[in-house]
């Protein structure tokens, strides 16, 4: 049976008591509406670790004003209902005033894989992401973390802190699920309306052309102009980026190395972002 608990206090006694018995810990940090992406991440985490937390928590910090905190959604008895059937030994349900009290005023900051992207558009959203993970890890002390590739800046950005802070846990990227077609699971695809639904499908096989295309010697910045246009044309209404990335850095991409290619388009309402592998070989 999944533990609910609430408190810091509270998880930081159940994962030391596990800690005391010689357990391994993983966690999985989600803001919820779990989909099988998220379960993909957890049985990572159950197959690297005797003890599995995963955290459920709408991050504030890491929306701007004009993002979609208010309608981000939320289905917490479902959500809990998942992590019993996952085998997930506890979950961590925080309120906001538990994460961030009354006067608190600290944020993480984390430079390189972090720079452009999803900054140029989203100024604030590494910080916010650097400042509730960092808090994460404090609060849970888990052996192992497990992030989704689909947010591939993100998972970037989270090595780099663990890297520089000299934290004691390792993190682990898991591959990105897809549905049938191909589109990336992500808990906004519940915006999509049906018509959107089979546009947004087409995004990844527009990636997946232009890394075959930069794999087989094609220019750079011709194959990313043709991507941008690929995706207008498949009907999105807005493209913030296409762009081709070294894998481990997220610097400007140079033949011969693995890389990325990350986009971020919009749909209407909803933002999709997705990436994928360059391979050098």
């Amino acid at each position: 049976m999944t533990i609910v608990v609430e408190t810091i206090a509270a998880l930081r006694a159940q994962v030391r008591a596990w800690r005391a018995e010689g357990l391994k810990v993983a966690l999985v940090p989600t803001m919820g509406a779990l989909h099988d992406g998220h379960v993909s991440l957890m049985r990572a985490a159950l197959e690297r670790a005797d003890r599995c937390v995963v955290s459920i928590f709408v991050n504030p910090r890491q929306f701007a004003p004009t993002e979609d905190l208010d309608k981000y959604p939320r289905q917490l008895a479902l959500d809990l209902d998942r992590l019993e059937k996952a085998g997930v030994h506890l979950a961590f349900t925080p309120g906001v005033e538990e994460v961030y009290p009354q006067g608190f005023a600290t944020s993480i900051s984390v430079g390189g894989p972090s720079a452009g992207l999803e900054t140029d558009f989203r100024p604030a959203f590494f910080d916010g992401v650097a400042t509730v993970v960092g808090k994460l890890f404090i609060q849970s002390e888990p052996d192992l973390a497990v992030f989704g590739e689909k947010d591939y800046q993100q998972l970037c950005v989270v090595k780099k802190l663990v890297q520089d802070l000299n934290l004691p846990l390792e993190i682990v990227g898991s591959p990105t699920i897809r549905d049938s077609e191909g589109l990336a699971m992500s808990s906004r695809n519940a915006y999509l309306s049906a018509q959107e639904l089979e546009i947004a499908r087409r995004l990844n096989k527009i990636l997946r052309k232009a890394a075959s295309a930069l794999e087989g010697g094609a220019d750079e910045a011709v194959t990313m102009a043709a991507a941008r246009q690929d995706v207008l044309e498949a009907g999105f209404d807005a493209v913030d980026y296409v762009a081709a990335r070294q894998s481990d850095t997220l610097a400007p991409w140079q033949r011969d190395t693995d890389g990325r290619v990350l986009v971020a388009a919009r749909l209407g309402k909803t933002r999709l972002i997705d990436n994928v592998e360059i391979s050098a070989s």
